[in-house]
């Protein structure tokens, strides 16, 4: 088996399990996997067990692999440790903020701007550019923090996060504007305001988990 295979396999059923194609407690049938993704049965297994390490699958005795379930607890908890993990990347970013990072901030944040939050072929779902978008943006206001620990644990906490995402996109947006938040959270940065961006940064994630829980979706789909 070759590497490249396990890391195909890989990126194929991460985007399938954060995007939600595969449901929460779905069984991850590794023959099926390894026929869609044209790799062998071994480098779906090895795939499956990074995944399994990154909590992305759960393994279970004479089960195999599952997707994770989601749950209004879990979204809580996930959400209180992102804002604690969030805001000191954010402390420590701004402290280390450079001209040709502002250069990098200012790009993202123009990029996701200019990108529909909806798929423009069917508004029910996500645009996949506006993820990528997103994910880019969100990134590039934390460039400054050097603690490569601190930037790991927000990686994954930022990636279970991004599956309740997918969750809630049939929600009504009226709650909010996305754009109007990113804005502030931009502003703030660039004006080397952390305690403002902190704040900020807490409120844009609580509003998003608020609106999820109050909806009811995660008990359906768990």
């Amino acid at each position: 088996m070759s590497s490249t295979q396990t890391q195909s396999a890989y990126e194929l059923i991460k985007a399938a399990i954060l995007s939600c194609n595969y449901a929460p407690g779905q069984r991850l049938r590794i023959n099926d996997i390894a026929s869609e993704a044209e790799v062998s049965l071994g480098a779906v297994r090895e795939a499956l067990a990074r995944l399994s390490a990154e909590g992305m699958a759960v393994s279970t005795a004479q089960k195999g692999y599952t997707v994770p379930a989601v749950s209004s607890e879990d979204l809580v908890n996930l959400t209180r440790t992102r804002i604690f993990i969030e805001s000191e990347c954010l402390a420590q970013s701004v402290a280390g903020l450079t001209i040709e990072m502002e250069t990098l901030i200012v790009a993202a944040h123009h990029r996701l701007l200019r990108i529909p939050e909806r798929n423009p072929g069917d508004v029910t779902r996500i645009n996949p550019k506006w993820v990528d978008a997103h994910e880019v943006f969100h990134n590039s206001l934390v460039m400054g923090c050097a603690n490569e620990w601190l930037l790991r644990i927000r990686t994954l906490l930022y990636q279970h996060s991004e599956r309740y995402r997918a969750l809630s996109v049939p929600l009504a947006r009226q709650q909010r504007n996305v754009n109007e938040e990113h804005q502030a959270i931009f502003d703030a940065v660039l004006s080397r305001n952390a305690k403002s961006a902190q704040q900020l940064m807490a409120d844009h994630l609580q509003r998003t988990t608020d609106i999820i829980v109050e909806s009811g979706i995660v008990e359906k789909a768990g």
